[in-house]
C-alpha cells in the first residue's frame, strides 16, 4: 500500500525556490543589461528577500519533512529563517549607497547575497549530516567572493583569502567530524543518529563530535576558531561586515541548535562540555580583547564574538528554555547589530569613510540623533537595562541557572560587567570629547534601519510577550 502524501515535495522549501529562481534570473538581468543593471538588480534582490520572507508564514506550523527526511521545517526552522532574511535584506539595503561612492557597485553584490542567503536557509532546515554540508558550502562560497569584493582595495582582497583559508580548514574538519559520525552510527540523519545513541557515547562519536563542534565554532566565530573574524571584519568594505554580523549568525547559531539538539539529544553530557567551554572563552575573550581597540569595525569583530558566547549559554543548558533563550537572543542581536552598522555606516565626511573610534568626538553635539540611537545600541549590547539587550541576558542566563549551570551564568555575568567598559567608552567619547567636524547626512535607508532597530531595542520591554511567545514555540518545536 503506497503512503498517503499529504503535503507536496516540494512546498516546504517555498522560500529556497524563490530565491533561488530569483536568482538565475537576476543573474541573466546582470549578464545582458551589464554594470548598468546595478540598481535595478539591487531592488529585484530586495523583493525577491521580501517574497521569500513573506513565503516563510505561509510554511507548515507542525514539523514536515522532505527530500528523503534530509530537509526539515518547524516552528523553530521558521523563526530562525525570518531573521536571517531580516538581516540579508537590511544588508543590501544598507550597501547601495556606500557602493556607488566607493567605486565598486557591482550587480554581482546583491545576487551573492541571495545566494548565501539560500544557503542559510539550507543550514536552519538541514536534517542530516549531508543537507547541512551542501547548505554550509552554498554559504561559505558566495560569502568568501562578498568579502573581497571591493576588488582595488588591498584590505578587502586580504580579508577574502583569509575567510577562505580559513574557511576550507574548518569545511574539511566539519566533514570529518560528519564521517566519524557516520562510521560509528551508521546513518547521517538526525533522528537516526539520537536513536543509535542513547545514554553513553563511544570515543570514536565524541571525537567526531568534537569535529563537528569545531566547525559550527569556525562559523559562528566562537573562540577558539574566531582568529578569522577581526581581520575579514576590518579589512571587508562596511556593509559587508554589517551582513556577516547580522544574517549568517542567525543562520550559524540556528546550524548549531539543529546539530547538538537534533542529533545528539541523548549525549548531552558529552557535548554539554564542549560548549561551556567554547561559551566561556568566548566571552572572555569578547570582554577582554576589545578594550584595546581603536577601529570600530574590529571592536565589533570581539563584540560578536563575546555575543556568541552568551547565546552559548543557553545551547549549553539543552532545555526547551534555553533553547527559547538562544532564539530571543539572536533575535535582538540582529536589531543591535543592524543599528550600530547603520551609524557606523554615518561615519563619513566629504565622502571619505572613517573607521577609528576617535572620530566620534562629540558627535552628540554635531549630530544628536544618531549619537543617542548608537549609545542605546551600545549600552543595549552591554546589557543595561531596560533596554533590548538585558532581557536577551537575562533569558540565556535565566535558562542557565534552571539546568544547573550557575557559574556558566555568574562567568557570563562577569564579563558582561567587564565589555560594559569599551561599550561606555565609545558613549563616552560621542558625549564628553571635544566635537570634530560634523559627518555627511545619513542616507535614508540608513536612517530606516536605524529607526526600525532603535524602536525594538528602546521599546521590547514594553511588548515583549509577541518575541517571546514566538521563540518559546520555535523552542518547543524541537524537544
Amino acid at each position: 500500500m503506497n503512503p498517503v502524501i499529504t503535503t507536496p515535495v516540494f512546498s516546504p522549501a517555498l522560500p529556497e525556490i524563490i530565491l533561488a529562481v530569483g536568482a538565475m534570473v537576476l543573474i541573466l538581468i546582470g549578464a545582458f543589461r551589464g554594470e548598468r543593471s546595478t540598481g535595478l538588480v539591487n531592488v529585484l534582490a530586495l523583493v525577491l528577500l521580501a517574497l521569500a520572507f513573506l513565503s516563510v508564514g505561509a510554511l507548515p506550523n507542525e514539523r514536515v519533512t522532505t527530500f528523503s527526511n534530509a530537509f526539515v521545517v518547524d516552528g523553530f526552522a521558521k523563526f530562525m529563517k525570518a531573521l536571517t532574511l531580516l538581516g540579508s535584506f537590511a544588508a543590501i539595503a544598507m550597501a547601495g549607497d556606500y557602493m556607488r561612492r566607493e567605486g565598486f557597485a557591482r550587480f554581482e553584490f546583491p545576487i551573492l547575497v541571495v545566494l548565501a542567503t539560500i544557503g542559510m536557509l539550507m543550514v536552519i532546515s538541514a536534517n542530516d549530516l549531508i543537507a547541512l554540508y551542501l547548505g554550509l558550502e552554498l554559504l561559505s562560497l558566495p560569502s568568501y567572493v562578498i568579502a573581497s569584493i571591493h576588488r582595488d582595495n588591498l584590505r578587502s582582497t586580504e580579508a577574502g583569502l583569509k575567510y577562505f583559508v580559513l574557511g576550507a580548514l574548518s569545511s574539511g574538519m566539519l566533514l570529518y567530524g560528519a564521517s566519524m559520525v557516520y562510521g560509528f552510527t551508521g546513518s547521517v540523519s538526525f533522528p537516526a543518529i539520537a536513536a543509535v545513541l542513547k545514554g553513553e557515547a563511544g570515543i570514536g562519536v565524541i571525537l567526531g563530535i568534537v569535529f563537528v563542534a569545531a566547525g559550527v565554532a569556525f562559523k559562528i566565530s566562537a573562540v577558539p576558531f574566531h582568529m578569522w573574524t577581526p581581520d575579514v571584519y576590518e579589512g571587508a568594505p562596511t556593509p559587508v561586515t554589517a551582513f556577516f554580523a547580522a544574517a549568517p549568525k542567525m543562520a550559524a547559531m540556528a546550524m548549531a541548535v539543529r546539530v547538538f539538539v537534533g542529533a545528539f539529544p541523548n549525549v548531552l553530557g558529552q557535548w554539554q562540555q564542549i560548549i561551556i567551554f567554547v561559551s566561556i572563552a568566548s566571552m572572555a575573550l569578547g570582554s577582554f580583547a576589545a578594550i584595546g581597540q581603536r577601529n570600530i569595525k574590529r571592536l565589533m569583530a570581539y563584540s560578536s564574538i563575546g555575543n556568541v558566547g552568551y547565546a552559548l549559554i543557553g545551547l549549553a543548558a539543552g532545555t526547551p528554555e534555553g533553547i527559547q533563550g538562544v532564539a530571543i537572543y539572536m533575535a535582538i542581536y540582529l536589531a543591535m547589530t543592524l543599528g550600530a552598522f547603520a551609524c557606523i555606516l554615518a561615519m563619513r565626511r566629504d565622502d571619505v569613510m572613517f573607521e577609528n573610534i576617535d572620530e566620534l568626538s562629540g558627535v552628540a553635539r554635531t549630530h544628536p540623533v544618531m549619537a543617542f540611537c548608537f549609545a542605546m545600541m551600545l549600552f543595549s549590547l552591554a546589557g543595561i537595562p531596560p533596554l533590548a539587550g538585558f532581557f536577551a541576558k537575562f533569558y540565556v542566563f535565566a535558562a542557565a541557572i534552571k539546568a544547573n549551570l550557575v557559574t556558566l551564568a555568574v562567568v557570563g555575568v562577569v564579563t558582561s560587567v567587564i565589555g560594559a567598559y569599551y561599550y561606555l567608552r565609545i558613549v563616552k567619547i560621542m558625549y564628553f570629547d571635544e566635537p570634530r567636524p560634523g559627518f555627511s547626512p545619513m542616507d535614508n535607508e540608513l536612517k530606516i534601519v536605524l529607526g526600525i532597530t532603535s524602536a525594538v531595542v528602546l521599546l521590547f520591554w514594553l511588548i515583549p510577550a509577541p518575541l517571546v511567545g514566538a521563540a518559546g514555540a520555535a523552542a518547543r518545536s524541537l524537544f
